[in-house]
């Protein structure tokens, strides 16, 4: 298979995880689950848990054990959208082609999809942790990435430095590895805890992935006012050469490795490459 129809492989086997998940998130109200189902269910290129799921296949772990850690970092990166998306925030009416999730619920129901759902992902994350030392590490990394030293702390430095005229490539580069890289890097790191290697360069692949596909956002949304992006502190010339050379390194980290690493490769491309 080329790496587009490996891509959907993962996510086809991610979607199937994700949907029986959602069978058991029977909540009340009802207007709860409902809400947290919307958004985990709405689509998107589920690249973090495909990401995890294709590094465990690659170092020659079964996936559908660790479903429950794939749906955790999927309900954390929803709850961030959803959070994202509210008038305090990035104040945006749709996601993914649809109403936001609190244009459908409203602003209250959305806080607390959003909450709801990174609580869930600790739980599923705790019930992981109690089949081994390497679920326990992976839930630790994940946990870490998500929060006020890692995803957190980029969203929170997102808002203090978009309108700073002193902001520069510093604060941006905090934002980049925090806000985008951390929760990236984390579903790589997870797969290298679980199967006991290649912790380190996948943490290393994964901050630098994130780089590039922030980069590349900044590019794609080169019209977004009130932000720090790479358009506003490199120019867009300036920008792309740093997208080359991200993409170079990314490439040079999996040199080496005792994996195959065919697919990741060709996600490098993929991130480079996208156009949404």
């Amino acid at each position: 298979m080329n790496f587009s129809e490996r891509y959907g492989h993962y996510r086809a086997q991610f979607e199937g995880m994700l949907s029986a998940a959602c069978a058991d998130m029977k909540f009340f109200p009802e207007i709860l689950s409902e809400s947290m189902q919307y958004s985990l269910l709405a689509g998107g290129k589920r690249l973090r848990p495909v990401l995890f799921l294709a590094t465990l296949d690659a170092l020659g772990r079964e996936l559908p054990a660790e479903a429950d850690i794939a749906v955790a970092i999927e309900c954390i990166h929803t709850y961030s959208l959803i959070h994202d998306d509210l008038p305090g925030m990035d104040d945006d009416d749709f996601r993914r082609g649809m109403p936001s999730n609190h244009r459908k619920f409203g602003v209250g129901n959305a806080i607390l999809a959003g909450d709801a759902l990174l609580s869930h992902a600790f739980e599923l994350l705790f019930s992981a942790a109690e089949r081994g030392a390497g679920q326990l590490a992976a839930a630790r990394l994940i946990a870490h990435a998500a929060g006020p030293c890692g995803m957190i702390a980029g969203q929170s430095a997102d808002l203090l430095y978009g309108e700073r005229e002193d902001a520069g490539e510093g604060e941006l580069l905090f934002i980049h590895a925090h806000k985008t890289g951390e929760m990236i890097a984390a579903p790589l790191g997870a797969a290298g805890c679980i199967a006991g290697r290649e912790v380190d360069r996948l943490l290393r692949f994964g901050n630098e992935l994130g780089l590039l596909f922030q980069l590349t956002d900044d590019l794609l949304d080169s019209g977004e006012e009130g932000r720090l992006t790479a358009l506003k502190v490199y120019g867009e010339e300036r920008a792309r050469r740093r997208v080359e050379a991200c993409s170079e390194e990314c490439k040079s980290i999996l040199q080496g490795a005792g994996f195959d690493t065919e697919f990741l490769c060709g996600a490098v491309d993929f991130v480079r490459m996208r156009q949404n």
